[in-house]
């Protein structure tokens, strides 16, 4: 039996072709009996609008006949979108000795989270001739094959796999990673193991499309609900193991789990490469502030696509402190990345005498502020037009909720690489990132010193926001755990606090809705996990 965990793009028909015949030829040529892919392995997960199109269905499923007539004794059991009868179905295809042998419907369609396959799939049957869906003899021996959510349920289409002889379960997968899914992936799988008597292998897909980034992770559980392989994690592999017809299993290599932390760090730069370079760019560009979100982006960018790829560019104010700009320099010259210059000071002062008529009779306030940051995003979109480089976005998951950043300004740009990650995290994440490197890469004053945006004279965050060791925790209970206000004051925060914050994030979604997409690393990512309505007149301190 082998693991296929291959990194699809997805519309990339000819492409995921490619890569599903060179782990075929490897498995054939190791004489496996049998090789699994990850779920619509040929379409790439999700495939989303792009399945609206007769055309890619179409071309979709000719590419599983091609793939289907190359193969030899080895079955390979690919994912495809499968058009009958007038509907779609999340299918794989058991292609063997030149044609389709069998086809299975995925039964459960997931419709939550980041899920929406009720848009596009019909559910398969439960049953197939008076048989459970999914029952397959593959030389001689009795498996059960089935899709992603197919699987976590004890009493669905595994169990009646099970219990119709079945003691190899074969599932195909595009499992989304978020901290802390390998754990309770795993944990649902053994116990699914032990359920059903039966082995299963699990094959996951692994890279990053737009914001969700798949971390392989593909195992094979014994029939006793031990783990008995594993793959590689946020990267491709490819794995034998032996299998017998009554589901023993031979032990074979086990790839350890890294840290939380260092998952979700892993997942941070799989998602900025994958969306950097299957988007066609090579190089980015980030602008350097000397604080610690641009420096953790500069990190990431340069462990997802190297150091020659990465553009770092300060642009000071008459605001910006020199300590700020030194904390930049030192941090490019640690990553080894290109840095330059370029200060902001004349288009700033060139807007502020064009708008004096304007301003008259006016004080400053947020609206200079915010001239400054649209001035260091226009600088960052220009270069990007002129060299073609990517503009990263810098700004954290604290201060998108709570709406802390100028629309057109620092948020202008292609990919929000910390867009999941609270401002308190970002500084676990960076003290991590000196610790595995043993050197000082983030500067030591960027991660002790008050975070400021430097807008304005002797600013500092805690002046307009709650300290991040407070604000972050209200935040994850209204966002991620969808509480209200008196819910979240019942646990012990206080009420004004809670209800200034609230507000701003409620008042905030249509800047939010008009930022780049960015990683997902939680299981509430502003994105495909939470679609609030901009127009809204809920407010849940009155709840």
């Amino acid at each position: 039996m082998a693991l296929s965990q291959i990194n699809p793009i997805v519309g990339d028909l000819p492409g995921n072709e490619s890569k599903i015949q060179a782990d075929y030829a490897k498995a054939d040529a190791a004489g496996c009996q049998v090789i699994v892919y990850p779920e619509l392995a040929v379409t790439g997960y999700p495939p989303e609008d792009l399945l609206l199109k007769k055309a890619f269905v179409r071309h979709n499923q000719l590419a599983v006949e091609r793939i289907a007539s190359y193969t030899g004794d080895c079955a390979a059991i690919v994912g495809f979108v499968h058009a009958e009868g007038g509907h779609l179905y999340n299918a794989v295809a058991l292609c063997r000795n030149g044609g389709i042998q069998g086809v299975y419907h995925k039964q459960l369609l997931p419709n939550y989270a980041v899920f929406d396959e009720d848009r596009y799939f019909e559910p398969g049957p439960d049953t197939n001739d008076g048989m459970a869906a999914g029952l397959f003899t593959v030389h001689g021996v009795t498996v059960g094959i089935s899709i992603c959510e197919d699987i976590w349920y004890s009493d669905g289409p595994v169990a009646a796999q099970a219990a119709q002889g079945a003691r190899i379960l074969l599932n195909a997968n595009a499992s989304p990673f978020h901290e802390g899914k390998n754990s309770q992936r795993e944990t649902m799988l053994m116990e699914r193991a032990r359920e059903t008597k039966s082995a299963i292998v699990y094959a996951n897909q692994v890279g990053a499309q737009d914001e969700l980034v798949f971390d392989g992770s593909s195992v094979v559980v014994s029939a006793n609900g031990d783990i008995v392989s594993r793959l590689k994690s946020f990267d491709s592999d490819f794995a034998i193991v032996d299998i017998a017809s009554d589901g023993s299993v031979e032990l074979g290599d086990i790839v350890a789990f890294e840290s939380d932390l260092d998952r979700v760090y892993e997942a941070l730069v799989v998602g900025t490469r994958d969306y950097v370079r299957k988007n066609g760019f090579t190089d980015v560009v980030i602008g350097l502030s000397g604080g610690i979100d641009s420096s953790i982006v500069a990190a990431i960018a340069v462990d997802a696509l190297g150091a020659d790829h990465v553009h770092g560019v300060a642009m000071p104010s008459r605001y910006s402190s020199q300590g700020s700009l030194d904390d930049a320099e030192k941090l490019a010259t640690a990553l080894g990345i290109d840095h330059r210059v370029i200060s902001i000071e004349p288009a700033f002062t060139a807007y502020l005498e064009m708008l004096a008529p304007s301003f008259t009779g006016k004080d400053p306030d947020l609206t200079e502020e915010n001239l400054q940051s649209r001035c260091r995003g226009m600088s960052l979109m220009a270069l990007s037009n002129k060299f073609g480089w990517m503009v990263l976005t810098t700004g954290n998951k604290s201060e998108m909720a709570v709406g802390y950043f100028t629309i057109y300004g620092d948020s202008a740009g292609g990919y929000a690489v910390i867009k999941d990650v609270f401002k308190t995290q970002v500084f676990a994440l960076c003290r991590r990132i000196n610790e595995r490197a043993g050197r000082e890469i983030i500067p030591e004053t960027v991660i002790t010193k008050p975070p400021s945006a430097e807008l304005r004279p002797d600013q500092r965050d805690d002046q307009s926001l709650p300290p991040y060791e407070e604000l972050d925790p209200i935040l994850r209970h209204y966002i991620d755990d969808d509480l209200t206000v008196p819910e979240i004051v019942k646990l012990g925060f206080n009420e004004a606090v809670v209800s200034r914050i609230a507000r701003l994030v409620d008042v905030n979604e249509y800047k939010r809705r008009q930022c780049a997409p960015g990683v997902r690393v939680s299981t509430k990512a502003f994105g495909k996990d939470r679609r609030m309505p901009i127009t809204n007149g809920y407010r849940s301190e009155r709840a």
